[in-house]
């Protein structure tokens, strides 16, 4: 952990590069650090998905409104600081990435951060984190 996963709605694919933005999130997840200079997130456990709504509903329906998703679900631990630190730079991201989007339909943006404090079962299986834990 942490994920971030992309709901939106397909009818922006055409407009924007889903791609580019998955990478530069990842990117921004990959640059926080904590109060004692630590990163927040492992490089290993990064995960940023996005998945086109192959059916939705937006708003009253009388015009192609866009909107997208976005949640990061991560472990429990870090600071309300650090949250939302994470959180402001990552909707900047999103902010600057759907700009021109922005300039030329209606759409509608939400970005949430989640954390699992109790999680009932939490299994993994990765030979990611070995490639950067080489300390």
């Amino acid at each position: 952990m942490p994920h971030l996963v992309i709901l939106y709605t397909p009818n922006i694919e055409a407009e924007t590069d889903m791609s580019a933005l998955c990478r530069t999130l990842a990117d921004t997840m990959l640059k926080q650090r904590d109060e004692a200079d630590k990163p927040v997130f492992p490089i290993g456990g990064t995960r940023v998905l996005a998945y086109p709504a192959a059916h939705y509903a937006v708003a009253d329906g009388k015009a192609d409104y866009a909107f997208v998703y976005l949640n990061i679900r991560m472990a429990a631990g870090r600071s309300e600081a650090v949250k939302k630190k994470a959180g402001d730079e990552l909707l900047a991201d999103v902010r600057a990435h759907f700009a021109p989007v922005f300039a030329q339909r209606h759409i509608g943006i939400t970005l949430q951060i989640d954390e699992s404090p109790g999680q009932v079962y939490d299994g993994k299986h990765s030979n990611l984190h070995p490639l950067f834990n080489k300390t």
